[in-house]
């Protein structure tokens, strides 16, 4: 059996007690989450929150592309989230290439070339990018001055958070 089946046979389980199906549209607690995809994150527990409570955008390194930012202002505009979160991590693999390598890397290996993606936003400072992701953010033209943006590390070793200022 596949991994694919046994998370399928698992949301068999997870249907027969599901009781979520209530839960409006918008978020309840008026939160986006913008946070790296490693599956050592676990979003929800790490902030205290429950489902329906936050909108959670994850990618590669929590980076602000423009899927991101389409959904930040889908969230806000549309779903009326007033606050922003960008999550990054300590021992984070973005911080383990360069995107140039990493091109030549799948070229080399497939013997294609693509268009997409053109970068892969690789990083070499966890607090430098968590800035540069909250000034992505601030620096578009549809997200209002008055949406707070805070950046923050989490430690995969202790589970912390620690505020990017």
């Amino acid at each position: 059996m596949s991994v694919i089946d046994d998370v399928i046979k698992a949301n068999e389980s997870y249907a027969d007690q599901f009781q979520l199906g209530r839960l409006p549209i918008p978020p309840a607690r008026k939160l986006a989450v913008l946070a790296c995809m490693d599956a050592r994150l676990t979003i929800e527990p790490m902030l205290g929150l429950s489902t329906g409570e936050a909108h959670i955008i994850r990618n590669a390194g929590g980076i602000v592309t423009e899927d991101a930012l389409r959904s930040l202002i889908i969230s806000h505009h549309l779903l009326g989230t007033e606050e922003f979160i960008v999550i990054n991590h300590t021992d984070c693999g973005m911080l383990t290439f360069q995107d140039n390598e990493l091109l030549q890397r799948l070229e080399r290996e497939t013997h294609k070339s693509a268009a997409v993606p053109a970068h892969f936003h690789s990083f070499t400072n966890l607090e430098s990018n968590v800035r540069r992701q909250i000034s992505r953010i601030r620096s578009h033209p549809w997200i209002p001055d008055r949406i707070p943006v805070r950046g923050f590390i989490y430690d995969v070793k202790t589970g912390r958070l620690n505020e990017v200022k």
